[in-house]
């Protein structure tokens, strides 16, 4: 690697917003896809910005964001947890990452990277299942790429087969059995119940994925090496 093409290095993590209050400065678009997305992770919003979008307005309107409808002050992100600073002024995204700073509170300045705490990624959703890709800020075109390929790949079926596997590991524990992360890797055939599941045959991708558990229970037992031990 050339002097120069360091490239900074993200901790990967998923954060609960349900019920944080979490501040937006600016009222365009590109601060009405933030306040959506906040919203979508159930987070409370604060929009501060003197205009906004139509979409925003209407938002406000319907009381599903606080908006201060002013420019942003000093002191405007007092309870926050999180804040992003969504402006088209340079100097005003720079003034409220200089706040949250001082007051230690989570903060993304869109498009400037090297001012923020956090970057989003690129993201797709099947019910529970997140899958996120990040260019550590040097190419959110090429994230956004990756992540459009990977919905190709992973449909609705993925949803219901983390809902299937979320129910047998509940099933499983009432009965006093627990199953390491190495067995359930051996018997997760993602081909064959991807497929089932999207050919609407849900018990019969239950049933397959627990004669894999109990086959694989079985053979690790005669082996004297039982991974049931979670």
């Amino acid at each position: 690697m050339k002097r120069g093409d360091h490239i900074s290095s993200y901790y990967p993590i998923f954060l609960g917003l349900s019920g944080k209050r979490c501040v937006v400065v600016g009222g365009g678009q590109v601060a009405l896809r933030k306040v959506r997305a906040l919203l979508e992770h159930e987070a409370e919003v604060k929009v501060i910005s003197p205009a906004l979008c139509p979409e925003l307005a209407q938002m406000a309107e319907k009381k599903i964001i606080l908006v201060l409808p002013r420019s942003y002050n000093d002191g405007d992100l007092e309870g926050a947890f999180m804040a992003i600073a969504a402006t088209d002024d340079g100097k005003i995204n720079r003034k409220v990452a200089g706040e949250a700073r001082e007051r230690e509170i989570l903060v993304n300045v869109v498009d400037a990277p090297e001012q923020s705490a956090f970057i989003v990624p690129s993201y797709l959703r099947r019910g529970a299942l997140t899958i996120a890709v990040s260019t550590a800020g040097k190419s959110p075109a090429l994230a956004r790429k990756i992540r459009t390929r990977l919905e190709k790949d992973f449909g609705a079926e993925y949803a219901s087969l983390a809902l299937m596997i979320c129910e047998i590991r509940s099933e499983l524990r009432k009965q006093g059995i627990k199953v390491n992360g190495d067995t359930w890797q051996e018997a997760l055939d993602l081909d064959a119940l991807t497929q089932m599941l999207r050919a609407g045959q849900s018990e019969k991708a239950k049933a397959t994925l627990l004669t894999n558990l109990e086959r694989l229970r079985r053979t690790k037992t005669r082996d004297g090496a039982s991974r049931y031990a979670c």
